[in-house]
């Protein structure tokens, strides 16, 4: 009788321990793995002012930055920022190396196929940079020319999606804007297209060297992207951010690197 009791409290035993093994799985899985996560690593191109970029002390700085930092802060979590290459986002993001991609990251339909987006924050343009003395005045004026862009980013889809790229002498790839401008002002390219909100910062160091073309690319918005399956964290940014906007935080972040509220 005693045995009969004893392996009837084992068989016991086993199946609580079974239940509670898989209970805790199936939580995991249905929130993305992110549920309990203490810390949010954010993937970034460093060398993306004034979104993203390090500072003369080689410090990780900018306005995403900025917004990364508050939205972690209310949500209690802590916030890693880790430079990834920018061309290879999804792929980082989908392996689980990173848990969002927050630097001025445009929502596409083409992206949508991979990334879950939380609503737009900002308003963008693809813009073209040329040298100030450059005759180049339209889009027109691009054909037979050599025209620069950053590798991976929106400015590439914008470019191949208009009819004036294919009149395109090349266009050339690079693996970040500043490496494209000093090509531009070396004179090996005769134009880039660039993201506004970046290329107009960089062009306010050098006011006299550059001129923007009346003509764009087209607009775009910027998102937060994370796993398509990580539903909660996602929620949880999206509260943060319309949080920010409602009690003036993402304003405020706004001012300080834009000298006016730019967020939408």
């Amino acid at each position: 009788m005693k045995k009969q009791v004893s392996m009837l409290c084992a068989a016991l035993a086993a199946c609580v321990l079974l239940y509670g093994c898989g209970d805790k799985t199936d939580t995991a899985a249905s929130t993305g793995g992110n549920a309990a996560a203490s810390k949010i690593v954010v993937g970034l191109d460093d060398n993306f002012p004034p979104m993203g970029f390090r500072d003369e002390k080689n410090e990780l700085v900018g306005f995403d930055i900025d917004l990364a930092k508050e939205a972690a802060k209310r949500l209690g979590a802590d916030v890693e920022f880790k430079p990834i290459d920018w061309n290879a986002k999804e792929a980082e993001l989908n392996g689980k190396r990173v848990d969002a991609l927050w630097n001025g990251l445009t929502i596409t339909e083409k992206r949508k196929e991979n990334i879950a987006f939380t609503a737009p924050y900002l308003e963008n343009r693809q813009i073209v940079v040329t040298t100030a003395a450059s005759p180049i005045k339209t889009k027109a004026d691009l054909a037979g020319k050599v025209v620069g862009l950053q590798e991976g980013s929106s400015a590439v889809d914008a470019v191949e999606a208009d009819p004036s790229g294919k009149t395109f002498k090349e266009l050339k790839k690079f693996a970040d804007n500043v490496a494209a401008l000093m090509d531009l002002s070396a004179g090996r390219l005769d134009a880039i297209v660039v993201d506004e909100i970046v290329g107009r910062y960089y062009i306010s160091k050098k006011p006299n060297e550059y001129k923007v073309l009346d003509e764009n690319f087209g607009t775009e918005e910027y998102g937060v992207g994370v796993r398509k399956d990580d539903t909660e964290l996602l929620a949880k940014l999206q509260k943060a951010m319309d949080e920010m906007k409602k009690d003036g935080a993402a304003a405020r972040i706004s001012n300080q690197w834009f000298g006016k509220d730019i967020v939408k």
